[in-house]
């Protein structure tokens, strides 16, 4: 607010408004100290950092929302808005800019990623930094021992079964005291309300200390909350997570309409703003549809970001009825197809090498392999609903031929090398940069490869070690898992294991097989099982190409990939063909 008339005249209004409603009039009229009154005022004129708005049973601030820096302006750009919608093509920079705001105004903004929720956190409680070698050790105990890692959607669910369950205890000791005590209305049930009008057929009930979800046919088989659908986890999810963030919050979400059916999404975010009005939206989405669905809100197109400097180059769209053409075509042409990988920094191999060898994807990484897999699978279950083409590369790990035939099914790739360093190792990839940098390219790859065996044998047996302990590991779960009825059976099966896993016999034909590799120079099989990150410099790959080191070596083939040419299209078949797509 500017001025203080005009900070006097929203005071009155503020001071009008709740003086004129029936239920403060009747405890003016009735409270015994009558200090009600004067209180009213007196906040009523108050200096106010907050401009107000009215519905019709509350008032809620609205923020002063300080943005990211825009190259456009030279002064800081605030806005008073309960809703802001960031619009812009993949890759402009929308998720920089929401983590620039989450950053900025920490401890009262809330990071909601329906595309996360459902999967397992890539964040980990980790010891403090200063914190002994004993509080540490204690902390990973606790982490990969005694608590199970949980994802975004199952913490939730947990959450809100303890709130649950605290509140029906309060309930039962208050109304030993008051008999005719109304029960409390919960989160599960606010939740309720909300998610049953998006899956109208469906009703949410608690039963036995789980959420289920139960059909309202008569007829209708229930089950349990971990059973549900992507889609109705994800609303469940989303409407959870809003409920419990704290009051007067910054909400920052990404992607508000991914995974959600067009039926539903503007509806759904419509129930989720007025079930909490307190709050301040800000969507990251480049769904067009979505933003224009948004009424009364501030948009903001995002062209483009300059990570080095941090600055973002966008403008408000003032006009709230249309999008400026350009930002049609800008977006609309930029919906494509996702491959999702593994990894979350942005300087690793993976996320520097696979949006150069597929240009036509949007690559996203997504943490760790399981992650990679489910979302991967989720997005495929509902095409239908966003229309976009998935697919997933998750690295080899000493898989088996049937596990990678599995992940094939699901349009998950495996690459032929054991490590995506490895990919930079293929003979063609190599061939390509001795020829650019003027060294004779059989020459240097007989060096390379002469040296890699050399490796190979010396590691020899820690790496059969490890593709055996891999393969026993596989059979043992695979022996587990199936159904016995009684302790006994689980013993005697137990037992049994040790005479149909034959350790031996799996060490010794790893061992023969990797032995043939180096004897016969298999120098494709030998990258497919051999796992060393410290290969590529301990070769001398580099000293043979005449550069410095294996930063060196990556950059080079990332500029040969930018240009585009006719080595670019060698390197990238070679290494599409060692994916199998």
């Amino acid at each position: 607010m500017h001025g203080d008339r005009q900070t006097f005249r929203t005071a009155r209004i503020v001071r009008t408004s709740l003086l004129n409603r029936p239920y403060i009039q009747k405890k003016i009229k009735f409270h015994k100290h009558e200090t009600l009154v004067p209180c009213l005022w007196n906040f009523c004129f108050l200096p106010m950092k907050f401009l107000f708005t009215f519905g019709e049973t509350n008032w809620r601030p609205v923020m002063d929302l300080i943005l990211p820096t825009n190259q456009n302006t030279s002064a800081p750009v605030t806005l008073d808005t309960k809703v802001l919608v960031v619009i812009g093509a993949n890759g402009a920079g929308k998720s920089s800019f929401g983590r620039n705001l989450h950053q900025r105004y920490a401890g009262q903004s809330v990071w909601i990623s329906g595309m996360h929720s459902l999967f397992l956190s890539s964040e980990e409680n980790k010891a403090p930094v200063n914190g002994n070698e004993l509080t540490r050790l204690q902390s990973m105990i606790a982490e990969r021992l005694f608590i199970p890692r949980m994802s975004e959607y199952e913490k939730l669910i947990l959450h809100l079964q303890t709130e649950e369950f605290e509140a029906a205890v309060q309930y039962k000791e208050e109304s030993k005291l008051t008999p005719d005590l109304l029960p409390p209305v919960t989160k599960i049930d606010r939740i309720q309300t909300i998610w049953e009008k998006m899956f109208p057929h469906n009703r949410l009930v608690r039963k036995s200390g789980f959420i289920e979800l139960a059909s309202t046919s008569i007829d209708g088989d229930s089950y349990t909350a971990g059973r549900m659908s992507d889609g109705e986890k994800l609303v469940f999810y989303l409407i959870g997570a809003v409920l419990c963030a704290p009051d007067n919050a910054l909400l920052i979400i990404e992607e508000p309409e991914v995974l959600l059916h067009d039926s539903i999404k503007n509806p759904l975010w419509d129930e989720i703003e007025a079930m909490r009005p307190d709050c301040t939206y800000v969507y990251l989405t480049h769904d067009i549809d979505f933003a224009a669905s948004r009424d009364n809100s501030k948009r903001l197109w995002i062209r483009s970001y300059n990570g080095d400097a941090r600055i973002w180059d966008y403008e408000l769209i003032e006009n709230n009825d249309s999008f400026p053409e350009e930002v049609y075509m800008e977006i609309l042409g930029s919906r494509k197809p996702i491959l999702f990988i593994e990894g979350t920094d942005s300087n690793s191999i993976d996320s520097r090498l696979y949006p150069l060898i597929f240009p036509d994807y949007k690559v996203k990484p997504m943490g760790g392999c399981q992650k990679v897999i489910e979302t991967t699978k989720a997005f495929a279950q509902l095409k239908d609903f966003h229309t976009l083409d998935s697919k997933g590369i998750v690295d080899r790990d000493r898989r088996t031929e049937g596990e990678i035939a599995y992940l094939r099914e699901q349009h998950i790739y495996v690459p032929n090398v054991a490590e995506v360093e490895n990919l930079l190792m293929l003979e063609p990839v190599i061939k390509t940069v001795a020829a650019r940098l003027m060294k004779d390219p059989e020459q240097v790859f007989s060096q390379v490869k002469e040296n890699v065996i050399k490796l190979f044998l010396k590691d020899l047996e820690s790496q059969v070690l490890l593709h055996a302990r891999h393969r026993v590991q596989k059979k043992l779960e695979t022996a587990l898992n199936r159904k016995m009825s009684t302790v006994d059976e689980l013993t005697e099966h137990v037992e049994s294991i040790h005479n149909t896993v034959h350790v031996d016999e799996i060490y010794a034909g790893i061992k023969e097989k990797f032995i043939r590799f180096a004897e016969t120079g298999d120098y494709k099989n030998i990258l497919r099982v051999y796992n060393q990150k410290g290969m590529l410099p301990q070769s001398q790959l580099c000293k043979y190409c005449g550069i410095s080191n294996k930063e060196s070596y990556l950059n080079l083939v990332l500029s040969i990939l930018k240009e585009n040419k006719e080595d670019a299209i060698v390197i990238r078949t070679s290494i599409k063909e060692c994916l199998g797509t």
